[in-house]
């Protein structure tokens, strides 16, 4: 049975279900379009969600027809440079929260996501799209270039793809979507909502201590170049060998038994 989490959100719905946590953006009438206080509430979510020992995995889903439209551009005329600075620090200290909660976290994307939306998908750990899915980064064509998106997009689908969509501003489907990268399954719409539940309740059996460590040095070697990377990966499997966890595991697996995880 899914349990509401506590929470005062005004633009959001929470819950969780076997160590589960589900956050609904609840903006349908805007498209769940990424206001100032949308994207305040999603951080104080992950922020919370991150220091929530019981929580193991995180699906990330939009109400409404669409997943994210990006910025809410009725708060993006006539403002002065420091209050677009505002917009774009919250933006991205959201953005960063996703990725340094140690929680992997797993869009559920049903519809639309484009602009900040699309960048919203880049930065999730892993994406679960509905056949109905597209992605599309069009800034470029209201003069307003989607370059804060751009950084997680190239990071998932490379320069050359990522390029396309920023200049075109055309919008891919979901299986192209797969193809590049941006994307790890595409399922019917029907299915979307349980695909996605079955693969964080396939994440969330191992250990949340290695899930948050491993989540860890992934985004901290992915950009070192391979010395960097395997002087850092090494140090960081020496020590977690040490934790208990993984000694249960290898104890366990070495008698051929389930493993019981203590996250130490």
């Amino acid at each position: 049975m899914a349990t509401a989490m506590k929470s005062n959100y005004e633009y959001l719905l929470t819950e969780t279900k076997d160590s589960i946590a589900r956050v609904t953006m609840n903006r349908p009438e805007r498209r769940n379009a990424l206001s100032q206080g949308l994207m305040q509430e999603l951080l104080a979510c992950f922020r919370d969600i991150g220091n929530d020992q019981g929580i193991q995995a995180v699906i990330l889903a939009g109400a409404g027809p669409a997943f994210s439209a990006g910025h809410d551009l009725s708060e993006m005329t006539n403002r002065s440079v420091n209050e677009y600075r505002q917009i774009f620090d919250v933006c991205v200290e959201m953005m960063t929260a996703i990725q340094s909660i140690p929680q992997p976290v797993i869009a559920e994307v049903h519809g639309i996501a484009t602009a900040a939306g699309c960048q919203l998908v880049a930065t999730c750990d892993l994406v679960i799209a509905a056949e109905t899915a597209k992605f599309a980064t069009p800034g470029v064509k209201i003069g307003l270039f989607c370059s804060t998106p751009m950084v997680a997009l190239t990071r998932c689908i490379g320069r050359k793809r990522a390029m396309e969509m920023l200049m075109t501003g055309k919008a891919i489907d979901a299986h192209t979507a797969a193809d590049w990268g941006l994307v790890n399954h595409v399922v019917p719409a029907d299915q979307l909502q349980a695909e996605t539940f079955a693969l964080a309740q396939q994440i969330a059996a191992a250990s949340p201590l290695t899930l948050g460590i491993g989540k860890q040095a992934f985004y901290a070697q992915i950009d070192l170049d391979q010395p960097k990377a395997y002087a850092y990966t090494k140090e960081v499997m020496s020590l977690n060998a040490m934790a208990a966890d993984a000694q249960e595991g290898i104890g366990a697996f070495l008698a051929k038994r389930s493993p019981c995880w203590t996250g130490k």
